[in-house]
């Protein structure tokens, strides 16, 4: 019996199929060949055409069905990047592209409803802030938008829209609605509050339904265009962070996760409902979570991760077309090439959209202390992650703050993490053990469905096969050293304003 995964994030789609007898992924796809483009019609704005996520998982799948017996799937797991707001009509197509999870636009909309519902309030039912979540944006489509708000049946977020386009049913998850700003933690259940405060009706939440269990069977019609059988079932869907922690086996507390793709995360699982007052760190429904045991993520991200390396990519391919652009892996080559400190150059990864660990005000990139004579693309490369960790270490450091560190890491070996710089500089930052394992997204999608659907009778049997392929522990003195880079990195920042002084 096999378990189909999806993984829909910002930059490509990526499908794998599990044979849950064997534990085995079997087959994998990526789609497209290129990275999808983030239209910015405006500065700070990020949209994405959830019409084309939907043809490029049909063609994923259709390119699995040349090599793999699309026939032995029984049911569908879904992943996705989280916070995007899909609004669609009744038939369920879109009344306007998805306002994507890195969308600032809506920001001041957050704060302002999080003043009116009062900031102790808000922190006692929401865990927070409404932010910059997908709550906010669809309050930003009704204000500046109303022809289209009026369009609008149904309110999804972009895994729950793939889901609606597979079975033709529109539902969203309880993990969804917190990720959304829309889940009473103290009560658990919707925060019709925030739907109140920023009057917005309730008509427009769909189905609401677990992160595991039969939600829904695949359309006839689509089965037989996709080649399924009639009888497919989705049956786990969450967002791309708690769907990475449950890739790698984090459901415990204490337990964290990582990961370095287009944003960087890191994801601690607990049992409280904590939260950090000043909303730089978020906490939302762990997949897992259950009347019986609370469980929930407290979720770090920084924007400007894999973006960022994307952006030296091509700034150092010198323009050239797509099929001819370096390689990452000669950028991690080139990383290695530097010193710890690449010279006194500084990276600051920001610049893609607002931080939430600066309370969700704009920041920008830059780079300070760069010297024509002395700094090179090695250095540039490694300042470069350097940069990426220092920030996700500042946001570490907020995590401890409220109860949600430990000593130990898991992560994917996937894109950043592919990079030994990268993962020397992570354990040595952030003076924690490393663990890598070889999984992603699309394989936590599966197993989470073959999970859901019941063919593993515990969470614990569905990862009895995942095996950790390495371990990076922090040593005495690079720790030391990087202690030291990263004070000095720290003292650019300017909390105040959010500025950054390059000089």
């Amino acid at each position: 019996m096999h378990f189909l995964g999806i993984d829909l994030g910002s930059s490509s789609i990526k499908l794998s199929v599990l044979d849950a007898e064997t534990g085995k992924t079997v087959a994998g796809v990526s789609v497209p060949d290129f990275e999808m483009e983030m239209a910015a019609p405006q500065f700070g704005w990020a949209e994405q055409d959830p019409s084309q996520w939907w043809e490029y998982v049909q063609t994923g799948i259709k390119t699995l069905g040349r090599n793999t017996d699309l026939k032995k799937i029984a049911a569908i797991g879904i992943a996705y990047q989280m916070h995007g707001l899909v609004l669609t009509d009744e038939n369920l197509n879109p009344v306007r592209p998805s306002i994507i999870w890195c969308d600032s636009r809506a920001a001041d909309i957050g704060n302002t409803i999080y003043d009116s519902l009062g900031h102790k309030a808000s922190q006692g039912m929401i865990l927070g802030s409404p932010g910059n979540f997908t709550a906010s944006k669809l309050k930003w489509v009704k204000d500046n938008e109303p022809e289209v708000f009026a369009k609008a049946k149904y309110m999804m977020l972009p895994g729950d829209f793939i889901a609606a386009k597979l079975s033709g049913i529109a539902q969203t998850s309880t993990s969804g609605l917190s990720e959304a700003a829309l889940w009473n933690f103290a009560e658990a259940r919707l925060a019709v509050e925030v739907l109140e405060a920023m009057e917005l009706p309730l008509s427009l939440i769909p189905e609401i339904v677990p992160n595991f269990g039969h939600q829904s069977a695949i359309n006839p019609d689509v089965a037989a265009s996709l080649g399924f059988n009639n009888d497919v079932k989705i049956t786990y869907r969450a967002g791309d962070q708690p769907n990475n922690a449950l890739s790698l086996n984090v459901l415990k507390p204490g337990e964290i996760a990582t990961t370095a793709g287009t944003s960087a995360v890191i994801y601690a699982v607990t049992e409280k409902d904590a939260y950090d007052a000043s909303n730089r760190v978020n906490t939302f429904l762990h997949v897992n979570n259950s009347d019986t045991a609370k469980r929930n993520g407290v979720l770090l991200c920084i924007n400007g991760s894999g973006i960022l390396y994307q952006w030296l990519r091509k700034v150092t391919s010198l323009g050239n077309t797509t099929g001819n652009l370096i390689s990452y892996d000669t950028l991690n080559t080139e990383a290695a090439k530097a010193v710890p400190g690449a010279k006194g150059l500084r990276f600051y990864p920001f610049g893609n959209g607002v931080e939430r660990i600066f309370n969700n005000k704009q920041a920008s990139s830059g780079i300070q202390n760069l010297n024509f004579n002395i700094h090179h693309s090695p250095e540039l490369v490694r300042a470069a992650c350097e940069g990426i960790v220092f920030a996700m270490n500042y946001g570490f450091d907020i995590m401890k703050e409220i109860g949600a560190g430990g000593s130990v890491v898991r992560a994917g070996k996937a894109n950043l993490f592919l990079s030994p710089v990268f993962r020397e500089i992570f354990a040595n930052t952030t003076q924690t053990t490393v663990e890598l394992y070889n999984t992603a997204g699309a394989d936590g999608a599966a197993r989470g469905a073959a999970f859901g659907f019941g063919f593993y009778k515990s969470i614990d049997e569905a990862f009895s096969s995942l095996e950790c392929l390495e371990r990076i522990e922090p040593a005495a003195a690079l720790s030391n050293q990087y202690s030291e880079i990263y004070q000095q990195w720290k003292q650019h920042i300017n909390i105040e304003d959010i500025k950054h002084e390059y000089n």
